[in-house]
């Protein structure tokens, strides 16, 4: 079978498509305004008026997750986004200089780890209060760790390859050295840890959310969603059913994608899948 064939990249990649163009969608159109309140239409099971059904203010509940899933990648791209920009420096620069700088930059990673990471979020939120931005601001800054992390490994494998020490060798400099040749043999791994720290910043702002430390109302949350829907559960189970799917749907395909990048990716993977 083909590389492009990997179940887990097929499944992942049109799982992570459908949620992707559901929030591009909801850009343009929703079928209600998410916010629209009617207390008269009030927890109405699904029909064809409103497919989802209807919350306890009588919002429409698929016009809700349309909007909660473009908040949701948003939060989550930005907050990867910023783990990236500021842990990928930091972990070419202890590879590339070692020293007391690779000593500084594994004592902070090791540091932000000690604690799990949806406590220290929890945490950050709770001392910068509330809201999008510092929700952003608490996972990015655990992604920085597990970005320099990541990077700082892939890093010292491709410097001990003889093309990269034979080009310091023939006398380039440790900055062109890094930028030339191992930067671009490090980007499969930031590829693949991109994608999978992308499922974990989503799952993490719900949860932040759930606990109303994320996305503040008005602005639809899948995780306020599942908090609101706590004291409805027995006569609509389906206000859980319904957000709680789609963050499990969203964090399953971009986990599927993330497996199957790295496996077509790392050409060691595909020739052991092979064999077997």
């Amino acid at each position: 079978m083909s590389r492009f064939g990997h179940p887990g990249l097929l499944i992942g990649g049109t799982l992570t498509l459908l949620i992707a163009a559901m929030a591009l969608l909801s850009l343009v159109w929703t079928p209600y305004p998410p916010d629209a309140i009617r207390i008269a239409a009030r927890l109405q099971p699904p029909t064809w008026a409103h497919w989802l059904g209807t919350d306890h203010f009588g919002r429409d509940m698929l016009s809700m997750i349309m909007v909660g899933a473009r908040n949701s990648i948003s939060v989550g791209a930005v907050a990867v986004g910023l783990g990236m920009a500021v842990g990928v420096p930091l972990g070419l620069a202890a590879a590339t200089l070692g020293g007391w700088t690779d000593e500084a930059v594994g004592r902070l990673t090791d540091l932000t780890f000690a604690f799990p990471a949806i406590l220290s979020a929890i945490l950050i939120t709770a001392l910068l209060g509330p809201g999008a931005v510092n929700a952003i601001v608490a996972i990015g800054i655990l992604n920085i760790a597990v970005f320099a992390r990541v990077t700082r490994a892939a890093a010292l494998h491709v410097m001990a390859r003889p093309f990269v020490r034979a080009a310091a060798a023939l006398g380039r400099g440790p900055l062109s050295v890094t930028l030339v040749h191992v930067l671009p043999n490090v980007a499969g791994a930031l590829v693949v840890q991109a994608t999978i720290s992308f499922a974990v910043a989503i799952l993490a702002e719900a949860g932040l959310s759930y606990l109303g430390l994320g996305i503040q109302p008005p602005a639809p949350s899948w995780g306020k969603m599942l908090n609101e829907a706590q004291t409805f559960m027995a006569p609509r189970p389906t206000l859980a059913i319904f957000p709680g799917a789609a963050i499990a749907l969203a964090v399953l395909g971009l986990n599927l994608l993330g497996d199957g990048l790295r496996d077509l990716l790392d050409p060691r993977i595909g020739k052991v899948s092979a064999k077997r």
